[in-house]
This record gives structure tokens, C-alpha cells and sequence, in this order.
């Protein structure tokens, strides 16, 4: 049994900078990592990745040869990657039996919540392969500054979520720069545990530009607050301590907390309402240490 996250969110979010501070992280901790690149126009990767979609094709030959645009562009590679999906599991097959994996896709939104294209993908790695993923989406917390863009960034999250039909985790990403993005309308907690969403709609009608789409916003929160399936939880990726709290969350929603555990049911269920226990910081002291002594011994 295999786990690992697929990290996905609008551009600028923070995805390869994710994929490359969470790698560091779970190397940290102990975890052999691999990193999949399947997003065809991203060409300067800040880490390195096990597997990367432009040995199959780039996003710039499908512009060239087919005179389409960058989203164009790419839901054409995410077609012809679905029609290659044997060259993809072919390359994960090595990886599976000992690494935790991270998928980097694209950034355009409308892959994850209109075409199925990139759904069918994951689908199919998670059927072939005995995968346990948990898909990560990324919103630059910036968004929360302005109440009419937060609204967008809940709508697109739930639909999202329901698009993709995996375990899930919404975060608020770059938090460390909220306070540079102006003064919040409501406490941090309001938009992370996506309270009353009826506080927002006055503050937006305030705003005589958006006066004319009360009503509209007012469906839209009504939505969202129907579903009641969006939260986020906040990262700072280059605090380890973020990071930690980020990935403890995600190891409970894939299951890689049950993993080496053999209990009866009882025992899961306590973990699985219970707080988390592990210390990832100890962790990964103890294996500092173990590395120097096995250093001092040579």
C-alpha cells in the first residue's frame, strides 16, 4: 500500500515550492520521497523529481504544433497523458514499493473541477497501483483580504472536492505574508473554519462595485454553506512546525497513520476521532542522532 498527496491549486499557490519544502520535510522525518511532475509547462523545477511528464511530451511542442494556447496547451497534454497512462505506471511501478509520493500537477483549476482528464489519471493510478492519496489544494491566503475573492476560493474548493471524490485538505497557503496583504475583515479563525458566511455578504455589500452581485453572492455563500464541506488549515512552508501540523493532517485523512498499526477496530476508531500523538520533531532529532553516530563509528 502506497500513500501520497496531490498537490493542486490555482497558479501562484505555491505548488512546486510546497512539492519542494514537504520533500525536504518527509526526508526529515525518515520518508524516501519521489516527486512526479505532471505539469508539462512548469520547465524550471526547484527540486528533483523522479518522474517528470515532459519526457512524454511539453507544453510548449503542443502549442507549436497545434497553434493552441497555454490552457488549451494543457488540457491536451492531460488527454494525451489519460491515453499514456501505461507510460506513467510504468515509470511509478519502481517507486511504489518503498517511496512516499507527491504529485505536482498544473495549475489551471479548470482540470480539477470541469474536464476528467486529470480525475480519470488519478483513478486510474489509485486502481492499478493500491494508491492512498489525499489531494492537497492550495489558496494563497491573500484571498482572504478581499471577501469577494475568498467566496471564489470556497466555491472553487467545493467544487473541487466534489470533482475529485478523494480525501481532501484545503489550505491557506503563504500565511507568514497575510499581514502584508492588508488589514482581515474578521479574525483568522472566520476564514479557516468558513464560519458564517452572512458576516462576508454585508461586508461585501458595502462595496458599491459589488452592490449589484448581493444577490448572487448571497446563492453562492448558501451553496457553500449547504454543503458545509470546506475548511482550510494554514502553512507557512518554510516553518517546520507548520509543516508538521500540515502533514500530520494529511496522514490521517490517506490513512498512513494506520499503516504499521495492528489493532482491532476499536483501537482505529480511537485513533482516527482522537488527537494525533506522533512527534514528528523527536522523530526526526532521534535520526539526527542516529546519523551522527553511525558517522562518529566510521
Amino acid at each position: 500500500m502506497v500513500y501520497g498527496q496531490v498537490v493542486i491549486g490555482p497558479p501562484g499557490s505555491g505548488k512546486t515550492t510546497y512539492c519542494n519544502g514537504m520533500s525536504q520535510f518527509l526526508q526529515l522525518i525518515g520518508r524516501k520521497v519521489a516527486i512526479i511532475n505532471l505539469d508539462p509547462a512548469n520547465d524550471a523545477l526547484p527540486y528533483e523529481c523522479a518522474v517528470n511528464i515532459e519526457e512524454l511530451i511539453k507544453l510548449s511542442d503542443v502549442m507549436a504544433e497545434h497553434s493552441l494556447g497555454p490552457n488549451g496547451g494543457l488540457v491536451y497534454c492531460m488527454d494525451y497523458l489519460e491515453k499514456n497512462i501505461d507510460w506513467l505506471q510504468s515509470k511509478l511501478e519502481p517507486l511504489v514499493q518503498d517511496h512516499y509520493l507527491l504529485f505536482d500537477f498544473p495549475g489551471q483549476v479548470e482540470l480539477f473541477f470541469l474536464h476528467a482528464n486529470a480525475r480519470t489519471v488519478i483513478m486510474e493510478l489509485i486502481k492499478k497501483l493500491n494508491l492512498r492519496l489525499t489531494a492537497v489544494h492550495l489558496v494563497d491566503a491573500h484571498l482572504c483580504s478581499d471577501p469577494g475573492k475568498y467566496v471564489s476560493a470556497l466555491l472553487l474548493s467545493l467544487s473541487t472536492m466534489l470533482h475529485l471524490e478523494l480525501p481532501h485538505v484545503n489550505v491557506l497557503s503563504k500565511i507568514d505574508l497575510i499581514e502584508s496583504y492588508g488589514k482581515l475583515a474578521f479574525n483568522l479563525d472566520f476564514y479557516t473554519d468558513v464560519q458564517d458566511l452572512s458576516y462576508l455578504q454585508h461586508h461585501i455589500g458595502q462595496d458599491p462595485r459589488s452592490a449589484k452581485y448581493r444577490k448572487l453572492t448571497k446563492e453562492l455563500c448558501d451553496v457553500i454553506e449547504d454543503f458545509n464541506l470546506v475548511t482550510f488549515t494554514t502553512l507557512d512552508i518554510q516553518d517546520r512546525e507548520s509543516v508538521g501540523n500540515l502533514v500530520k493532517l494529511i496522514d490521517k485523512t490517506n490513512g498512513y497513520i494506520f499503516a504499521e498499526i495492528e489493532a482491532s477496530a476499536v483501537e482505529f476508531s480511537k485513533i482516527a476521532v482522537g488527537p494525533l500523538d506522533w512527534d514528528y520533531y523527536r522523530v526526526a532529532a532521534v535520526q539526527e542522532k542516529y546519523v551522527k553516530d553511525d558517522e562518529n563509528s566510521d
